[in-house]
């Protein structure tokens, strides 16, 4: 939006000539983190307030852990502050006609929306299980595969029209398609190496990549703070494979696939690292807020596609790797247990509790060592994956 303003301005008069700076990504992106932050900053004490005058309480299932039951009551689904900082600071200084700011935008609001719900029936009709899996699960698939339809064609085209062209041809031509070798699945450390997926292919992938990080990033929601700043981490280093993905001299030179248009999506990740370290300033431990389903579900959609955009979904999953541990200790755990109790009559686990993070709760860890320790963690696994990009 500033940015159509500037160059309109530049248009009036030579006098103007200094709007130029917002041709750059990387000063909107930093105006972008920014602007965020102080979004959050500053409307955050009004909405914890608004979510505890709802009487927005998160509830501590008896379950859980037993030292988190002073939890109880804390405000929930602050995850909304979140979403409104990013969604108003990336409208404020994205180029408005980039395809794939809009498609980063409509999956994190979508995902964001079917947490609401969740969330919603959770502390307002105070149904324990929410929406149940089925339902959001199925949600989750239609958003996911709307978005890998929309990727599949928009990955090598520069507009929404062509995207919508090519999009016709598929359907008029019987379902055939080639796409180009850029949609292929890329493999980190080793030169310009990537496997033709297909039609099918890709869009299966792209389906398990951008619904599997929002439920991983989901999981690792349950400590004070353990979320957000991997989701931060992780996020600003997508931001600069978007940015050297979206500059066809360095990706020329990096060896990496370019992507037309990817690099608005810097101001996009730049957005959501400035919500999300204002978000951490209440979520920080001993809590005021949580983020709920509504955030953590946005987060993990958004990171999800943005990966695929940058054709760096192996990295993200390193990257990432905080998220992808909590997601398969939960299901090795319900997995062991079904099978333990349909062979020997009663359930066994493997771990203490799942997710992890409970696991080393229940071996002594205090919370915020959990927190921080894994905090520590992602931040190396992201230097590993940045590593990608010269380590060929």
């Amino acid at each position: 939006m500033l940015l159509n303003l500037a160059q309109w301005l530049q248009g009036l008069s030579p006098e103007f000539g200094f709007f130029r700076v917002f041709q750059y990504i990387t000063f909107r992106a930093v105006m972008g983190a920014l602007t965020a932050l102080l979004i959050g900053l500053v409307a955050g004490p009004a909405v914890i307030n608004r979510l505890r005058a709802l009487k927005i309480g998160q509830p501590i299932r008896g379950y859980g852990m037993e030292s988190h039951l002073v939890k109880s009551g804390t405000p929930t689904m602050g995850g909304v502050l979140i979403l409104l900082a990013i969604a108003i600071s990336t409208l404020l200084w994205s180029d408005l006609s980039n395809r794939f700011v809009w498609i980063v935008l409509i999956v994190t609001l979508g995902f964001g929306a079917i947490g609401w719900v969740d969330d919603w029936r959770k502390v307002v009709h105070k149904d324990p299980e929410g929406m149940r899996s089925r339902e959001k699960y199925f949600w989750q698939s239609v958003v996911g595969l709307v978005a890998a339809l929309y990727l599949a064609f928009a990955i090598s085209e520069s507009s929404n029209m062509r995207v919508f062209e090519l999009f016709l041809n598929w359907i008029t031509s019987g379902f055939q398609v080639d796409l180009p070798p850029t949609a292929g699945l890329w493999v980190p450390f080793f030169k310009e190496v990537a496997y033709p997926l297909g039609m099918l292919g890709f869009v299966v992938m792209t389906y398990l990549v951008i619904v599997g990080s929002s439920n991983a990033v989901n999981l690792t929601d349950g400590l004070d703070g353990l979320a957000i700043m991997p989701v931060v981490m992780v996020g600003s280093a997508l931001g600069v494979f978007a940015y050297l993905t979206g500059n066809a001299v360095f990706a020329k030179y990096l060896l990496i696939p370019h992507i037309s248009g990817a690099g608005e999506l810097l101001i996009f990740c730049a957005a959501m690292a400035g919500a999300g370290l204002a978000f951490l300033w209440f979520n920080t431990h001993p809590a005021q807020v949580f983020m709920g389903d509504v955030g953590a579900l946005a987060l993990g959609g958004a990171l999800g596609t943005v990966a695929v955009i940058v054709r760096q979904e192996i990295v993200l999953a390193i990257m990432g790797g905080i998220f992808v541990v909590e997601a398969l200790s939960v299901m090795a755990q319900v997995s062991y247990f079904k099978y333990t109790k349909r062979k020997y009559g009663e359930g066994r686990r493997i771990l203490k509790m799942a997710p992890l993070h409970h696991h080393f709760e229940k071996s002594g860890w205090k919370e915020t060592q959990v927190v921080v320790r894994f905090w520590i963690i992602t931040m190396l696994l992201c230097l590993v994956g940045l590593s990608t990009l010269k380590l060929r």
